[in-house]
């Protein structure tokens, strides 16, 4: 089932708005992508929310995006910015990225005209499998708010 940012937008509105604040917030993020021999990787990227999607865009033959070709899985976490204070609480994004081929001139034109990233690039539409806020409630709560495709949000307290 590939569900896009927005279907996660129209399932959950409210929560959907809360993880894309929290991104808009900074500018660079933390993605975690799989090397050749399984391990984690993590670098910067920059994100984009736009016609219902989440995108990525990469320098060409980067480390990430060759990553990504080879195993589409990715975490991306949202830039805690400064401190500890985590405004809007710690958020998460996992999915699958697919990359939009040279080809696809469309997609690729309508991203470049509203991003206008540096020539050439590879782009990637993501598919979530899962989207996670923790934050802290009432200065007592540990709360962990959990969504995958097709289950309602759940929310998990600790004190």
């Amino acid at each position: 089932m590939h569900t896009n940012w927005a279907a996660f937008t129209a399932a959950e509105p409210e929560f959907a708005q809360t993880v894309e604040e929290r991104f808009a917030a900074y500018t660079h993020h933390v993605l975690a992508t799989l090397r050749k021999d399984g391990s984690p990787r993590t670098t910067g990227l920059e994100v984009r929310f736009l016609d219902g999607e989440l995108w990525f865009g990469m320098m060409p033959d980067s480390l990430k995006a060759l990553d990504l070709r080879r195993d589409p899985r990715f975490a991306l976490q949202a830039n805690p910015g400064d401190g500890t204070g985590m405004g809007g609480g710690d958020v998460r994004i996992g999915g699958r990225a697919a990359e939009i081929a040279d080809d696809d001139t469309r997609t690729r034109r309508g991203y470049a005209e509203e991003v206008e990233p540096p020539e050439p690039f590879h782009l990637f539409r993501t598919e979530l499998t899962e989207v996670v806020r923790t934050y802290v409630e009432d200065e007592k709560y540990l709360v962990v708010q959990v969504w995958k495709p097709g289950e309602p949000v759940r929310t998990l307290r600790r004190t």
